[in-house]
């Protein structure tokens, strides 16, 4: 049961219903994560925007960041954004045996080496950011990944974090 209740689509706030137009025509539903952020207008916007920018727009492939999504919050035991970028991969045509080696083999699930050193990358700054070494980012620009794509890895990385931890602490219902 969550611990905030939702608000409703059909929001009395205007700029709410303007948020949540953009989100219906992007997902076709308002999922929970932003009907709950909706109890705090400008947040919500705020968290919208971000997003658009990170997840649909940048220079990485959606599978990539959809993929960093999913692993971040499995790091994080965030379940709502598990099943939420799973469902997510499905429909850009991820398959459940691709969806499967997301763990263990990126390679089999279709990723290239720039991809595969992202997302481990944005895996090991959400867990552990304080032992990340100059090596490291060596490392990534060795195998040809540019800054900005660094930086887009680890703003996807940043952003589910915060979502997780939101929806962890607010236990929102699971629409997906």
């Amino acid at each position: 049961m969550p611990r905030i209740e939702p608000e409703t689509v059909e929001a009395s706030n205007p700029d709410v219903c303007a948020v949540f137009a953009e989100i219906q025509g992007a997902f076709g539903m308002v999922p929970n994560l932003f009907r709950t952020y909706a109890c705090s207008p400008p947040l919500l916007e705020a968290n919208w925007n971000k997003v658009k920018a990170l997840m649909m727009g940048g220079t990485l492939r959606r599978k990539c960041k959809e993929t960093i999504a999913v692993l971040v919050s499995k790091d994080n035991m965030c379940d709502y954004c598990v099943a939420a970028h799973q469902a997510a991969l499905r429909s850009i045509g991820m398959s459940e045996e691709e969806i499967a080696y997301l763990d263990t083999d990126l390679q089999k699930a279709g990723f290239n080496s720039v991809e595969e050193a992202l997302i481990g990358f944005a895996r090991r700054a959400n867990l552990d950011p304080h032992t990340i070494t100059d090596a490291e980012f060596a490392q990534l620009r060795a195998a040809g990944a540019k800054d900005a794509q660094i930086v887009e890895a680890l703003g996807v990385m940043e952003l589910f974090l915060g979502f997780n931890r939101f929806l962890n602490t607010v236990q929102a219902d699971i629409d997906f």
